[in-house]
């Protein structure tokens, strides 16, 4: 095994396709080719699962690429140290719910650690595909939650595709409305106070079951439902038509002064918000330091 073919190995799990890596490396499509094949060789498996719409990787392909980034690291340790090579880009991906504090601990782990150069990727999906990115290692850490009610299914899901769920907080729900909403005044709400007011979920696309809901309570029936794709649109939608979500109480430092407030939703389920990371992968040193971020932001907003 050469260092050359773990870089190369590397890219085209980035680029998606044999053809943009070589490109971006410089180098002919058979020759990167080759290089992969002879790796596969090597090691006795099949790093990827070909198909006539293009390469994935396998599961022994995701187990050696968190092997491939530690070595890569510190290979460009050694080269930035004694022989004044540049270091490449920083490269960190994860997957998330609709979360404001983890766009905020994203935000403050590149302006802490980015460096000049970096290719970071955060990715806010639906819960199902959060499942099958970490699983892919597209995504090194996915943000998700479970309650007492998605808690079987989701773990269950999470145990056959080899991933880990890890507790970050626990939460007692709460409903973000506009300011204007005659709710907004009360010290907390009922789900019979909601009845009269459009209710925001996130769509889940195909995979569209309770048990994938954003929201807790999603098994409640409501008059007046809405999904939505963003949360941009989630909130302009809270203020425009006085809709509800209901969410972790949670609000980003930048939505503090917004016209969006949250008040305590009386019920008696909780929100237990966690990551999940591929139990096969070694975490990056920027997914650690992420993590250290994810947990600061969310201790000091709670």
């Amino acid at each position: 095994m050469k260092l050359h073919q773990i870089k190369y190995f590397i890219e085209v799990v980035l680029s998606g396709s044999i053809n943009e890596a070589a490109r971006r490396l410089y180098i002919s499509q058979p020759t990167l080719s080759k290089a992969i094949k002879e790796l596969e060789k090597e090691l006795g498996f099949s790093l990827f699962t070909r198909t006539s719409t293009g390469i994935s990787l396998s599961q022994d392909g995701a187990e050696f690429l968190s092997y491939a980034r530690q070595i890569n690291e510190q290979v460009e340790l050694l080269e930035t140290r004694y022989f004044n090579v540049q270091p490449s880009q920083q490269l960190f991906s994860i997957s998330s719910q609709h979360y404001s504090f983890v766009v905020d601990a994203f935000v403050e782990t590149i302006r802490r650690y980015g460096g000049d150069k970096y290719q970071f990727t955060i990715r806010e999906t639906r819960t199902y595909e959060i499942i099958e990115d970490v699983k892919n290692l597209t995504s090194e850490i996915g943000v998700l939650y479970i309650s007492a009610f998605n808690e079987k299914v989701l773990l269950q899901l999470m145990k056959e595709k080899g991933l880990e769920f890890n507790e970050l907080f626990e939460a007692d729900p709460h409903i973000f409305i506009s300011q204007k909403n005659p709710l907004a005044k009360k010290d907390a709400v009922t789900l019979e106070d909601l009845e009269a007011y459009p209710r925001l979920v996130f769509e889940q696309g195909q995979y569209n079951s309770f048990y994938y809901s954003e929201e807790i309570f999603s098994t409640i029936p409501s008059p007046k439902s809405i999904q939505v794709s963003d949360r941009a649109t989630l909130f302009n939608l809270l203020i425009g038509l006085n809709g509800y979500t209901i969410s972790t109480g949670i609000l980003s430092a930048d939505l503090d002064d917004s016209e969006i407030v949250q008040v305590p939703l009386v019920a008696e389920d909780t929100i237990k918000v966690g990551w999940i990371v591929n139990k096969k992968a070694e975490l990056s040193s920027m997914a650690k330091l992420f993590l250290e971020e994810l947990q600061h932001t969310t201790l000091h907003m709670r």
